[in-house]
């Protein structure tokens, strides 16, 4: 079998090809490397890993005709990134995605699965599942909605459709991020001793391990068609919804030190708990990770050099320096042409 990734070299992209090729499947990988080849490092050269340098938006539909299955995490990732630039975000995170959806139906693919994310619940009092209202709040999440009101009613009998709404991912990555709640937590208690919160730490948010998430999508692959297909899971576990702030004393608590932390930001509107009975009960989804186990992982790394800290592990501040990049570059040509 063979599997399409898109944003192969992404965050949670680079973790899900090693699990795919691990597991013996054929894997494509679709992906602009905006933030380096080296996201794959420890994969390149494997026979079964065929790399496609190209974008969602323009990409030969070609490179979908010996393809079984997609799974679509190509996207301009979080929700500050996606404030940046509000039409390219919905550009490719919702139109981007959708041509991907529409073209492998098209080229007789036989699955199709989004990476969405819980961030389109937005703020909500309860505790929300599949079934709930959805209130995205910022662009980012408005993407991810439409892409998902798009792409479902493409399903039928021989095109499955599934979308994952992923918790608040966390964990280490070869293209590690930093500008995640509980990793960047850990960055912060390693450089300056003190965990950074956003306010006001009472704002509740689900979280799921890079390992287990990238588990999911190779979970759908795997389960039988009508259990998946037409069908929206939400990716995480009952046990890891927490309010922010105790979950920085937990952080604390697992690398081992006292807790001592600062306020950033303003305070946070986003503020949901999530149900993922659905997942658990329909797929036997079980997360193997917990926040402890994640910070103590990443803070390790820290310690002994195998990661560090860069503008590429934040994202908005690396698309930021890559667009005064673009903006040099065509002022240079521009200057050459008028000289």
């Amino acid at each position: 079998m063979k599997v399409l990734v898109t944003g192969g070299g992404g965050y949670i992209g680079s973790i899900l090809v090693q699990m795919l090729l691990e597991k013996g499947y054929k894997v494509k990988c679709l992906d602009r490397f905006f933030f380096g080849m080296e996201t794959l490092s420890n994969v390149l050269g494997d026979p079964n890993l065929e790399i496609v340098k190209d974008d969602i938006r323009w990409f030969d539909p070609n490179i979908l005709r010996d393809v079984d299955t997609v799974m679509d995490l190509a996207a301009l990732s979080n929700d500050p990134a996606g404030e940046l630039d509000p039409r390219k975000t919905m550009e490719i995170n919702y139109k981007g995605r959708v041509r991907v959806a529409t073209l492998s139906k098209k080229y007789q693919v036989e699955r199709y699965i989004l990476a969405s994310s819980c961030s389109v619940y937005g703020f909500q009092d309860g505790v929300v599942d599949e079934r709930s209202p959805i209130n995205p709040l910022t662009t980012y999440a408005k993407a991810n909605a439409l892409a998902e009101e798009e792409t479902l009613p493409l399903a039928d009998d021989s095109f499955s459709v599934t979308v994952l709404r992923q918790a608040t991912v966390y964990g280490l990555s070869p293209r590690m991020r930093f500008d995640l709640a509980i990793n960047g937590m850990v960055l912060g208690f390693y450089k300056h001793g003190k965990i950074p919160i956003m306010r006001d730490g009472t704002q509740w948010r689900p979280f799921v391990h890079i390992r287990d998430t990238a588990g999911a999508f190779i979970k759908v692959l795997e389960s039988e068609r009508d259990l998946v297909n037409k069908e929206v899971f939400n990716v995480g576990s009952n046990e890891q919804n927490y309010q922010i702030k105790p979950l920085a004393e937990l952080i604390a608590e697992a690398i081992g030190l006292p807790f001592n932390f600062e306020w950033y930001g303003s305070p946070d509107n986003r503020s949901y708990r999530v149900d993922f009975s659905k997942i658990r009960d329909v797929l036997g989804f079980k997360p193997k990770y917990t926040p402890k186990e994640g910070a103590r992982e990443i803070y390790d790394a820290l310690v002994e050099g195998r990661v560090k800290d860069s503008i590429k592990t934040r994202t908005v501040d690396w698309y930021k320096f890559l667009i005064e990049a673009q903006k040099i570059v065509k002022e240079v040509e521009l200057r050459g042409v008028i000289l």
